[in-house]
């Protein structure tokens, strides 16, 4: 591996990874991971996009093929929960950016027939570890990471996976509760203790793939609401695998999902909002706040869920959806 030797457990996450890919040979509907999605989750198909994490997970594991670490998946509250008392730069997976774009959008314009720009970059997301591989992996030790990704200690990729492993490890805001997962059937079990059920549970992304969202003018075209007054976010963090930092606000939000149409052409996208009834203990310096021309404690603020990123809620109606 790159003219080092491999310790031991290294080898042998090799050897689960090739176990994995003999038996996922077919589309990831017929994955351990997609399986059990379907048992914990009836009703809400895999989106797409995650789907093909999983799958690739499997075809081109990270243990094997060392994807680039990038510091372009950053979890942290901007767009979610309680922002940080400084804005700094965003990342898809925070949702709208912003750079000048009305990103964010109030409540009042979740109807059929409103206007906003929405902007999503192009990304990657790393793949999705089987369980049974992601459960072998190392995660909490810096060092222990590094080394069996083949990540140089100084270098910018190892700068990112610390950052990444102190926002996991940080403490959640007062009245929050978070935490992050490494494979998908944890992910899932996560967002279920958090909203204190084992069933009857729907989950929800944007229709989004790592090509984003062209830069321009979109109508709503249709919006439901989706079920809930609690919400669990997960989102995906800079890491060598799919890691998920979910999180759940200490303040009511309402969920939505809504069909957008491009006004200089294209295709319709469906897609996953999240709307923050009480932004009263939000930083006046949150974009949100700049971008709207509004202050914490005012209008109920929204946002769209970025690629890959998922919301989970509690089923009270027939009105949920994954894609």
């Amino acid at each position: 591996m790159y003219g080092r030797v491999m310790r031991p457990s290294v080898v042998l996450l090799l050897v689960l990874v090739a176990g994995c890919a003999a038996v996922g040979v077919h589309a990831a509907a017929g994955t351990p991971a997609a399986r059990f999605w379907e048992a914990a989750l009836p009703g809400s198909p895999m989106p797409e996009a995650v789907a093909d994490l999983v799958q690739e997970g499997i075809d081109h594991s990270p243990l094997v093929e060392h994807f680039p670490v990038r510091d372009n998946l950053e979890s942290d509250n901007n767009g979610w929960g309680k922002p940080p008392h400084a804005a700094r730069e965003r990342s898809w997976a925070d949702g709208p950016t912003s750079t000048g774009l009305p990103g964010y959008f109030f409540q009042t314009q979740v109807r059929v027939g409103s206007t906003m720009t929405v902007f999503f970059p192009p990304a990657a997301a790393p793949p999705i570890l089987p369980l049974e591989v992601a459960e072998k992996v190392p995660f909490s030790n810096l060092a222990d990471v590094l080394s069996t990704f083949d990540i140089a200690p100084g270098s910018a990729a190892a700068a990112t996976v610390r950052k990444s492993l102190s926002e996991c490890q940080a403490q959640p805001d007062a009245g929050d509760v978070k935490s992050c997962t490494s494979s998908l059937e944890a992910t899932v079990q996560s967002a279920m203790r958090m909203l204190g059920t084992s069933h009857d549970v729907w989950a929800s992304a944007s229709a989004l793939t790592g090509a984003g969202l062209p830069r321009q003018a979109y109508v709503v075209e249709a919006a439901a609401t989706l079920d809930g007054d609690r919400h669990v976010g997960c989102h995906a963090v800079s890491y060598p695998y799919a890691v998920y930092l979910c999180h759940m606000t200490g303040t009511p939000t309402k969920a939505y999902k809504m069909t957008l149409r491009g006004l200089r052409g294209g295709s319709t996208v469906d897609m996953t909002a999240i709307c923050h009834l009480d932004t009263s203990n939000w930083s006046p310096s949150h974009p949100a706040m700049k971008i709207l021309h509004t202050q914490p404690g005012a209008a109920p603020v929204c946002h769209f869920m970025a690629p890959v990123n998922l919301v989970f809620g509690k089923k009270t109606s027939n009105a949920y959806a994954s894609e």
